[in-house]
């Protein structure tokens, strides 16, 4: 008797390693996000405008509560499902999982991170119920890679406000958000700090980035301010250096591995699929030697990348991943998920260019991914520092 088709890419059964109510959670998700999200997918990336309709939906899931449940409902899950939900969200839209990651992890994160208890009360339950949206403002025009060191954007405290000055660029829901934290050099004491400024504020204005060839649905803003006033208690009271930024940063690091997971599933389901419906010379093209070559590669990458992920999250929920593990993951993944996608894409042949057939959003997707959260060289070099004792960088 013939063995049953393996049409899931998690080929080794990583999602066995999380209990059966997280499974079964993870399980309604996916059915919803099918449901109430992936209609509104493609027409938003097509158009390059955001579908407000899919933030009451998101809102509906709590997605913004479950790293934080005593500002959510209260059940605390494992790492592991919150990876597993990364996916999930990248798997329907990369773009729309960039606004919840934005939201989420880097806005609510800095503030969970970096505030004081007071501030996690004030700010935290309008974000987790997303009445209000947040964004972070980090990256500059001419401060990427090197932002650290190089970073432009101005703080001078007068009394009890801070007021800043200086320009930020790609900042994902920059356009909309309510509430963007903003990382400025202390002109005091040259220290860079974090401040949550609540817009509209004088002084604050937000540019969308038009023509854009990937993430076309997330709205990525150029933000320029002009002696923007915060009152110092709108300072993120723990944020007192880029190290405590950087700590922000490796937790989203490895986020971004999930991320690439996630289109890396999705690209290989599209492309098993299309394999084994598309007919030419008479039988299905996944009957063609050439073709399994293409799929076997795209599932053995995304193999590799569950274990590195997955093993990264166990490390996370024994209280270790380092930031160079986190590094090592975030360059492993992108790079091996930007494979898969040129593979399914080429899969498809000519239709691998038409929206229509979805893998085209995922091949364009997936050079913003592979790109941010820092690039797969300066990655590089912090795991090549851990492996050697040596800097590299410049």
């Amino acid at each position: 008797m013939p063995k049953p088709v393996q049409t899931t890419p998690d080929f080794f059964g990583y999602a066995e390693k999380l209990p059966d109510s997280e499974r079964a959670e993870l399980a309604e998700i996916r059915e919803f996000l099918e449901r109430e999200i992936k209609p509104l997918a493609n027409q938003a990336w097509d158009t390059a405008e955001f579908p407000f309709a899919a933030v009451e939906k998101f809102a509906s899931l709590r997605l913004a509560g479950y790293q934080f449940p005593e500002y959510g409902d209260g059940v605390t899950r494992s790492p592991l499902f919150t990876g597993f939900l990364s996916l999930e969200l990248n798997r329907i839209d990369p773009s729309l999982a960039v606004f919840s990651g934005v939201h989420t992890g880097l806005a609510m994160g800095s503030i969970y991170n970096g505030g004081d208890q007071g501030q996690r009360d004030r700010w935290m339950p309008d974000m987790v119920d997303m009445s209000s949206i947040g964004a972070f403002a980090l990256t500059e025009p001419d401060g990427g890679s090197d932002v650290a060191g190089g970073m432009r954007t101005t703080a001078r405290r007068e009394g009890d406000e801070w007021v800043l000055n200086g320009a930020k660029r790609w900042i994902g829901n920059g356009t909309f958000a309510d509430r963007v934290v903003v990382w400025a050099r202390d002109e005091a004491d040259g220290q860079v700090k974090g401040f949550v400024v609540e817009t509209p504020a004088a002084g604050f204005e937000a540019t969308k980035i038009e023509g854009k060839i990937a993430l076309r649905t997330v709205q990525n803003a150029d933000i320029t301010l002009s002696e923007v006033r915060v009152p110092e208690a709108d300072r993120l009271q723990g944020i007192n250096s880029f190290r405590d930024t950087a700590k922000v940063l490796a937790s989203t690091r490895g986020g971004v591995a999930w991320q690439a997971l996630g289109v890396a599933v999705r690209a290989y389901e599209l492309a098993r699929e299309y394999a084994t419906q598309r007919e030419q010379f008479g039988k299905p093209i996944g009957g063609f030697q050439m073709i399994q070559d293409l799929l076997v590669k795209m599932l053995g990458n995304v193999t590799a990348m569950f274990g590195v992920v997955v093993r990264l999250n166990e490390l996370v929920a024994d209280g270790g991943g380092s930031a160079e593990q986190a590094a090592l993951a975030k360059a492993f993944a992108t790079t091996r998920m930007r494979e898969v996608v040129s593979w399914a894409r080429e899969l498809f042949g000519g239709n691998g260019i038409v929206l229509d057939y979805e893998v085209a959003k995922f091949f364009a997707d997936a050079e913003a991914i592979y790109s941010f959260e820092g690039s797969r060289e300066m990655n590089t070099l912090i795991v090549g520092k851990s492996v050697t004792g040596l800097s590299a960088f410049a």
